[in-house]
């Protein structure tokens, strides 16, 4: 059956998920077949790949913090780009991240052999069962295990670091980049996937509380943390072993300590490495499995993989399914294949998130509010776009032309199975049509932001919630005077009342001359009293040009008009609260003054963080 995910992940979660999907392989397995390409140099193309995952770090930050949805990347390139870059990126996320989990797998039963007879891929196969089961029980239990992994994780690597570093020899520095300066760049593309965990908690978003601040902090943390812990084991693993040695080992780590402690170090780090590919794995399967949920929802995929598991709340389709390309994935391809496609898919969806940011900020679209912007826009974002750029250049032309293959094949999979059935529309038809200025869109892109910013921010519907969205709305071009102004707002609320116009008209100016209602340059509210029992209504006004009020010397662009009966005192100095709370929010005059149309401007009102009193 189909349902929502629980909201199960914490800030500590958060962290744990994109520090655990970090760190596996490309720390573990990864230095060795590194080393080869680039020399000593190694940790400095760590810390050049970490560089350049900042930017798509705070672009998918601000992206996830304002569509916190199953599919993370997918979702928000799918609403920015339409569903054709959507699926490519949703397929490709999900390529990458099962390719991702394989390797943590071989990764681990590599180690595993270490104690055991059983063929790499067996174990590995056995791992991936493990994985799935755990994942199929629930969120939170997968978010546990991986508490307890990581915690584990990182004390035995400030171990490493701590008594690994006084037994270096500074003489396996040199030559320090024996095949140029090139190669280090050429090498961070290559380990660029070791970095992939980090935004891919995005995915698990739709089950993160408070996911406006957890995921920007989480991601932050986890970079910042796990880049150290890279560069500095990268580097004292290169001073611990000679260069034949490390180039020839897919356990460098558990080497490197032996070096220094014998048979006990290189067992601690092989429990290390356990954990880490345990943590990998895990996170691998947790959130890549999101991907065909989000997927299916938008009919891209067969329907079934976005049932949602009654007893659980997993989905368990999608979670067998994704089990399942991980087993081929682990019988059928190589080890550096693996690594290279996934890192290729990964530099991709990065560039794809850079440009998702500048495209949904161009779109002017009122709805969206992300929690997290990131800074230095589009600076930040563009310097993303070529550094990944530049990166996936790096990688060859045979990887480049499998990459190619998959975005082909992606196409062909939406031109028969999803072309037909997908009428969404999505912020690049928004940019395009405030370029033209012409009316292009049906406005459901906007209402399904509308309803993710709800379910986001909790918010639970008042009484002034209701009337707003029962409310007329006015949106008025020229300049009027208070007297025009109020004869209009008038015949407009004598329809739906048996009061005559005129009178309502002479109330409002009586008001107005007994008391200025501008209360703040621009904001006006007016309201009266009527005769009656449990009336009360609200009209909205935007006027372009202004509404010249007799004791104001600046034009009133924002306008509530309050009107009630005497019964409804209570509520009525409720209502003037929230309005005091919504007009006083930083943007709300830039915002209302660019707001598009009239669902726009009621829109404002309803999205607004205030205070709620309940439905009465």
């Amino acid at each position: 059956m189909q349902g929502k995910l629980k909201k199960g992940l914490g800030l500590l979660d958060v962290f744990c998920i994109a520090s655990g999907a970090m760190i596996s392989s490309g720390l573990f397995v990864l230095p060795g077949i590194a080393s080869s390409k680039v020399g000593p140099a190694l940790f400095l193309s760590y810390i050049i790949a970490s560089f350049l995952a900042v930017p798509t770090m705070l672009s998918q930050a601000e992206l996830v913090t304002a569509m916190p949805r199953a599919g993370g990347d997918y979702f928000y390139i799918s609403r920015s780009m339409g569903f054709v870059a959507g699926l490519i990126g949703g397929l490709g996320s999900w390529f990458a991240l099962s390719f991702k989990g394989a390797f943590a797998l071989i990764g681990m039963a590599a180690y595993a052999e270490l104690v055991t007879p059983i063929p790499i891929k067996i174990l590995a196969l056995g791992f991936c069962l493990f994985f799935i089961i755990i994942n199929l029980i629930g969120v939170k239990e997968a978010a546990r295990t991986q508490l307890v992994v990581v915690t584990v994780l990182f004390a035995t690597l400030i171990f490493y670091i701590v008594f690994g570093f006084p037994s270096i020899h500074i003489e396996r520095y040199v030559p320090f980049a024996p095949h140029g300066f090139s190669s280090v760049f050429a090498t961070a593309a290559l380990i660029f996937i070791s970095y992939g965990g980090l935004t891919k908690v995005a995915s698990v978003a739709e089950e993160v509380r408070n996911p406006g601040r957890n995921i920007p902090l989480g991601m932050i943390l986890s970079l910042i943390i796990v880049g150290v812990i890279y560069a500095l084991v990268v580097f004292i693993t290169t001073g611990l072993l000679t260069a034949d040695k490390l180039h020839s080992s897919l356990t460098p780590i558990s080497d490197g300590a032996q070096t220094f402690l014998g048979i006990p170090g290189m067992i601690i780090m092989a429990i290390a490495a356990l954990m880490a590919f345990i943590s990998t794995a895990n996170a691998a399967i947790m959130s890549a499995s999101r991907y065909p949920i989000a997927m299916s929802r938008d009919k891209l995929m067969p329907s079934f993989l976005e049932r949602i598991n009654t007893k659980f709340k997993t989905p368990h389709y999608s979670i067998l399914f994704t089990g399942l390309f991980m087993a081929l994935a682990i019988l059928f391809l190589g080890l550096e294949l693996l690594v290279k496609v996934a890192s290729a898919l990964l530099i991709l969806l990065y560039i794809l998130a850079n440009l998702a940011v500048i495209i949904m900020r161009e779109s002017k679209i009122q709805n969206y509010q992300p929690t997290f912007r990131s800074p230095l826009y589009p600076g930040m974002q563009i310097l993303g776009i070529l550094g990944c750029g530049f990166l996936l250049a790096e990688m060859g032309t045979e990887i480049l032309s499998l990459s190619g293959l998959f975005i082909v094949a992606a196409l062909v999979w939406y031109l028969i199975y999803a072309g037909i059935k997908v009428e969404k529309e999505y912020a690049l038809i928004h940019v395009i049509e405030r370029i033209i200025n012409k009316e292009l869109t049906s406005g459901s892109l906007p209402k399904e932001l509308k309803g993710i910013l709800r379910e986001r921010d909790e918010i639970v519907e008042d009484r002034f919630d209701h009337l707003i969205k029962e409310s007329i709305v006015l949106d008025l071009e020229d300049s009027l005077t208070m007297d025009e102004f109020f004869r209009h707002v008038s015949s407009v609320l004598a329809r739906g009342l048996d009061i005559d116009a005129d009178k309502l008209c002479r109330d409002f100016i009586k008001r107005e001359k007994e008391s200025s209602t501008v209360i703040r340059p621009g904001l006006a509210i007016p309201h009266i009293i009527v005769s009656g029992k449990q009336s009360f209504k609200i009209v909205l006004a935007r006027a372009k040009q202004g509404i010249y009020f007799a004791k104001s010397a600046e034009p009133v662009h924002t306008v509530f008009v309050l009107l009630s009966t005497k019964d409804e005192r209570n509520f009525h100095l409720r209502a003037l609260a929230a309005i005091a709370q919504i007009c006083q929010q930083r943007e709300f005059d830039n915002n209302w003054m660019s707001a598009r149309n009239i669902e726009e401007l009621r829109d404002i009102i309803l999205l607004a963080e205030r205070k709620r009193f309940g439905t009465r």
